[in-house]
């Protein structure tokens, strides 16, 4: 008999020659579907001494004969009706006999004629096999000489997870379930033009499933392989590894563990063609999640902006509200200059006076002679460098805080100018965004690119390579319009579609936009790459930046959760009881999930959402804003040890920091966490409702559904179900409405409802010159 069989022959030994016709077919179906792939299938049992595997045995049949006991398999497939692509499997283990010591048990697909191109993708923890040049061994490691001032330098990042990149080296990546955002793994075979994706459950009756990919010396074998439970060597930390201390469970006769998933092999013409199956299929096995309705969007606006009113100082570097803390200031990433956002949409004098000079305090003491601004700067007043290596100078900063400058810049002047107090904004501040916004496109220019790191007095770029500059169309595509310069959005576009070739289509991944990492895959430049391409859509309505941004927002949708895991029962989050999926994944290093999008609202996502149709986009941002609300802390729903409204950074399923963190929050509290909850309550609206489609979605913590359509207008059932009175916005819109792109400052025109604690109200909503809404009743 062959080493490798074909999953039509295991399955035929497993059910015996009585098996049905139709067990055939669902038999050869799979193999079939396999068989694309030069794959096959294995069920095995796997011994254990602590971690290290003493011995594995195959299953051949429907029952397997081990020195500690006697082993059944049941191996059950179902095709899913018209997907031929798509086949439901679960196999059953069973030890009928004996005692089992250490062991787990495993399922495997093993896939000859293999190649190192292959791209291969676990969510929020591989992106193309992790192959890239990897340093240091642990958290946010210093770059070495050789990266500065090189354009050729290669992707370079930090020590997670890989497949090699070196000829004869072997590799294995070992995962948890509870490392990834999806309990998945996938590849695209550019050779083959097919995709594959296999989806699995989070955990057994044992614990966290385990994910491993392992990988050849010539390259030309790998086996993805999930096992019951997770007994990894090593788990991966914050850039370094650690033991896993993972057990092996002890069987006794009777004792069985079912492993549940789903296969997809599909035709696939690139990188693309996977990542827009993927978020199709994300949730195929695990099925809709279940967000709660705890926190209305305005109540948690009041919250946190009384947060941010309290934390406004005056120190001898300026005046400004505090984005961490202390009373240091970093700009942009983590909230610094964002913060101010949701301040002055209070259109209160008393903040707005502060936000200006907050703004003052940004232009005149963080922008470098360049046209760059610098990254921080001390309570003192001193610059804080960023990423620099000791035999280099100047003093540096992150491209990416200077993309956060020029659109926030932007925002502000544009919120100012919609709210009526456009004489407030100072030439000044236009002046500097003008300047830096040429400083971006002499690097394109001068670079073909906008790098990682650069010089602020310079206009030098210090570290090159990544996506580092995701946001930066974004910014350019605004200050084009602003400042009518029609160069900039030709940049901002030449840039998108050169980060889109090289990055998202050539290699699947967006990275290196965080301030603590290296060149890794992240999600920050995933969602911010986004922005750039919905920017454009909005500056052009051109249909070729909404196809690449449902791409990127598929390449998006992989460092978020799709299901809401479960947690230690003991656990913070465990107790709570809260519905995590949406939390969003940071980075390959930094492995956790954190409460929204840092730092944004996501309101792109929405506007995907309306140009497209396609609910998926609305699930997709519904569910981070109500996993951001899980964080929120609150009497009765303690996540931190500050104020209510306030939140943190951490929602922990790996062990990357210990098992004894998994579930439990920190007890301190992020600025950027709270401001991209504010800013989702400011820019999605709590209602939307397209009068035309009769097509109604709900993004806050209310219930709402359509009572009637007649000719007075459409009319909307309102319950507010939480503990708190909410003040609901509500968008309507005709489709034709709806084909225009939707502006920045849209938010500001939508009507608000109230609905107390408990209540439910009627609201008729109909067309007009605008549209208009009238409350019928309460009850």
């Amino acid at each position: 008999m062959k080493k490798k069989l074909s999953l039509f022959c295991i399955a035929f030994l497993c059910f015996g020659n009585g098996m049905s016709s139709l067990a055939q077919e669902r038999i050869t179906a799979i193999n079939q579907l396999l068989k694309h792939l030069n794959g096959t299938l294995k069920c095995s049992i796997k011994e254990f001494n602590g971690t290290e595997l003493r011995a594995e045995q195959v299953f051949h049949g429907s029952t397997l004969k081990t020195k500690s006991g006697d082993w059944s398999l049941r191996l059950n497939t179902s095709p899913v009706s018209g997907q031929p692509e798509v086949m439901d499997v679960s196999a059953s283990f069973q030890l009928k006999k004996g005692l089992a010591k250490a062991t787990a048990v495993s399922v495997s697909f093993d896939f000859s004629s293999w190649s190192p191109k292959n791209y291969v993708l676990v969510p929020a923890a591989v992106y193309n096999g992790n192959r890239y040049r990897s340093i240091g061994n642990g958290y946010d490691p210093p770059y070495p000489e050789d990266m500065y001032y090189n354009p050729s330098v290669p992707l370079t990042i930090s020590n997670n997870p890989r497949l090699s990149s070196q000829e004869g080296e072997a590799a294995v990546i070992e995962l948890a379930t509870g490392n990834v955002a999806t309990p998945a793994m996938c590849f695209f075979s550019e050779k083959k033009k097919k995709g594959f994706v296999v989806l699995t459950t989070q955990r057994s009756r044992l614990g966290s499933n385990g994910l491993s990919i392992s990988e050849n010396k010539r390259k030309d074998s790998c086996s993805f392989n999930i096992s019951a439970p997770a007994v990894r060597k090593m788990a991966a930390g914050f850039g370094d590894f650690h033991l896993s201390n993972d057990q092996a469970p002890d069987w006794k006769a009777g004792d069985e563990v079912t492993l549940d998933f789903k296969v997809y092999l599909f035709d696939a013409l690139n990188i693309p063609d996977l990542l827009k199956k993927f978020m199709e299929v994300r949730k195929a096995l695990t099925g809709l999640n279940s967000p709660r309705n705890i926190l209305p969007m305005s109540e948690l606006f009041e919250l946190s902006t009384a947060i941010c009113k309290g934390n406004f100082i005056e120190v001898p570097a300026g005046s400004y509200y505090k984005p961490e803390n202390n009373n240091d200031f970093q700009l942009g990433w983590v909230s610094g200059m964002m913060n101010t956002y949701p301040m002055l949409a209070l259109n209160d004098k008393k903040e707005r006076d502060r936000v200006m000079a907050e703004l003052d305090f940004v232009v005149n003491k963080l922008q470098g002679k360049s046209g760059y601004f610098f990254g921080g700067v001390k309570a003192s007043g001193e610059l804080i460098p960023e990423k620099m290596n000791a035999g280099f100078k100047p003093a540096q900063a992150m491209v990416r805080k200077n993309a956060d400058v020029l659109l926030w810049l932007m925002k502000h002047m544009l919120l100012l100018k919609a709210q009526g107090y456009g004489k407030s904004v100072k030439t000044e501040w236009e002046n500097a965004a003008e300047k830096l916004a040429a400083a971006f496109v002499h690097n394109w220019k001068k670079d073909g690119e906008f790098g990682q790191y650069i010089a602020p007095e310079t206009g030098e770029i210090a570290v090159f390579n990544s996506t580092a500059g995701a946001i930066v169309p974004a910014g350019l595509a605004m200050a084009s319009d602003y400042f009518q310069k029609k160069e900039w959005l030709t940049v901002a576009q030449d840039a998108v579609r050169f980060y889109y070739k090289r990055d998202v289509e050539n290699q699947g991944l967006t990275g290196g936009h965080c301030g603590d990492i290296s060149q890794d895959a992240d999600s920050e430049s995933a969602f911010g790459f986004l922005e750039s391409l919905m920017a454009l859509y909005y500056s052009t309505g051109q249909k070729e930046w909404l196809d690449k941004a449902e791409v990127q927002a598929a390449l998006a949708a992989t460092w978020v959760f799709s299901y809401d895991p479960v947690f230690p029962k003991e656990s913070a989050i465990g107790k709570l009881k809260s519905s995590m999926a949406g939390a969003v994944w940071a980075s390959i290093q930094n492995k956790h999930a954190a409460p929204g999008i840092c730092t944004a609202s996501g309101d792109y996502i929405f506007k995907l959402f309306r140009a497209t149709g396609k609910v998926r986009y609305a699930d997709l941002i519904r569910d981070i804003q109500h996993a951001h609300s899980e964080a929120v802390n609150r009497p009765g729903h303690l996540t931190t040890n500050g104020l209510a409204g306030s939140s943190m950074e951490r929602i922990q399923l790996s062990d990357a920091e210990g098992k004894s963190s998994i579930g439990n929050f920190i007890n301190t509290r992020n600025s950027w966490t709270e401001t991209n909850g504010v800013l989702m309550a400011m820019e999605l609206p709590g209602v939307y409702l397209n009068l035309d489609q009769h097509r109604l979605y709900v993004f806050d913590h209310v219930q709402a559904e359509i009572q009637s359509i007649n000719l007075s207008g459409t009319t909307i059932l309102l319950h507010n179900p939480t503990g708190y009175d909410a003040n609901v916005s509500v968008m309507a819109e005709t489709n034709k409405q709806a084909e225009k792109p939707l502006s920045y400052m849209a938010f500001l025109g939508w009507p608000k409802v109230k609905v107390k604690a408990g209540e439910s109200i009627k609201l008729l909503v109909k067309p007009g010159a605008g549209i208009s809404m009238l409350t019928l009743n309460k009850s």
